[in-house]
Parts: structure tokens; sequence; C-alpha cells
């Protein structure tokens, strides 16, 4: 047979992170309770493997492992419905979330989700031949957007992606086109949320909603538009 590679993650207690993946729409194919907690999950083609410690810190997580998919929208739109189901809104922040669909600078559409386990699973589809960073844009809003983008979802630094935002959006001589300024401010309050600051997520969410899109730029907008709906239905904002 062909060799494939299975990522096995770890996690505290495996039903948390079963529950997450079965709202998915993964099965469990396989359970060990002893001696050591272990499980698999499989759905279609992608096949993850948990086993639990005890000692282990879900929020202090670094593992990670990335899915490679023909179908990205199918798959962010059917994991978004399961989790709606199962918790009543999509989750956005806390243990377990699941990100932005978003077109990145190398190449790929992805979007990242991060389980009760704490962790990261990215998940994308090739858009072009380069795999690598593209060069920044020039121009003033598309450039904060790429650095902050890039900071909030590739480094994790929430805080630098909010300085970012934050000294772009204070200019007084340059103006963002107003798709701009929505995902700028989705963005905002995306990050706002991952660092616990509720009142500057509800600000940003407010001036986002509140502005008067054609339906041209809410085509163009269409993933800030989807990332700021799920936003709203989060709580405590």
């Amino acid at each position: 047979m062909p060799e494939k590679t299975i990522p096995i993650l770890p996690c505290r207690t495996l039903q948390p992170v079963l529950d997450f993946y079965t709202a998915l729409g993964f099965e469990v194919t396989y359970r060990q309770r002893s001696p050591n907690p272990y499980a698999v999950v499989e759905r279609d083609g992608i096949e993850l493997q948990f086993f639990a410690m005890k000692q282990y810190e879900p929020t202090e997580s670094f593992s990670t492992c990335y899915v490679l998919t023909d179908d990205v929208e199918g798959l962010y739109q059917a994991f978004r419905a399961g989790l709606k189901e199962t918790y009543g809104r999509i989750p956005t922040r806390g243990l377990p979330r699941v990100g932005p669909l978003k077109d990145m600078s190398y190449g790929v559409r992805q979007f990242l989700m991060t389980d009760p386990g704490g962790n990261c699973v990215r998940v994308g589809q090739r858009t072009g031949r380069e795999h690598r960073h593209g060069p920044a844009p020039e121009e003033t809003f598309a450039r904060a957007l790429h650095f902050a983008s890039l900071l909030a979802d590739s480094k994790g630094d929430a805080a630098g992606a909010a300085k970012v935002i934050d000294r772009v959006l204070c200019l007084t001589d340059e103006k963002p086109t107003r798709v701009q300024l929505l995902q700028l401010l989705v963005l905002r309050a995306d990050v706002a949320g991952r660092l616990g600051d509720d009142e500057a997520s509800a600000s940003a969410l407010a001036r986002a909603a509140a502005l008067d899109l054609t339906g041209a730029e809410r085509d163009l907008g269409r993933d800030a538009l989807t990332r700021l709906a799920d936003l709203r239905g989060s709580p405590r904002l």
C-alpha cells in the first residue's frame, strides 16, 4: 500500500476531543481505555489519532497538523454546520474554536480549528503553484491586513495584529475601501476576543455590522461577513 502519514496528537481526556470531532462528522473507529487512553477518528480520507495524559495542559499546546483538501469550502461549511448543531453556535474563542476561511499569501485557501485538546488542525486547499509567501502588498490597508493576518493566524500574535490594525485605522490622510474596512474591523474584533478584550471586540463588530455595502462589496467581503456572523453569535458579545 502507498505510504500514509497519520498525526498522533495529545489531549488531557479523550471524550471532549471525540465529541468535538464527532460534531465535525468524524467517526470514532477505535478506542482504547487501558492501559493508555487512545482513540482514532476518521472522516473520508482524514485520519487523526489521539492519546490522553493527565498532566497535559491544552491551553499551552503547540501540537498541529495540516490537512490538504480539494474542497476547503465544503469542509468549512460542513464543519460550521456540525458545530452549530452541537454547540448552538460557532465557537470562535477558547477551546474548541474555529477560525475564518481566508486566502493566504503562500498559495492556499485555509482555515484553522483548535480542538479541546489544544491541537491546531489547519485545513487548506492549494490555489496556486507557489507554496511560499508572495510579496507583501504595497497599498497601505492591503499591506496592514496582510501582516495582521499573518501575525494573528500564522504566528499566533493577537496583540501584534491588534497594533497593526489600530495603527492603520488611525491614519487621517488615507482611507480604506469599505471592503478593506470590513476586513480590518472583523479581524480586529477577532483578535480582541482572543485577548479577552470584550469591549474592543464588541465595538469593532458594531462598526463592521453598520457598514452599508453594495452587493458587489458583499461578494468581495464574503469571508469577512461569514466571520462577522460567527463572531456576533459568540457568547459575551
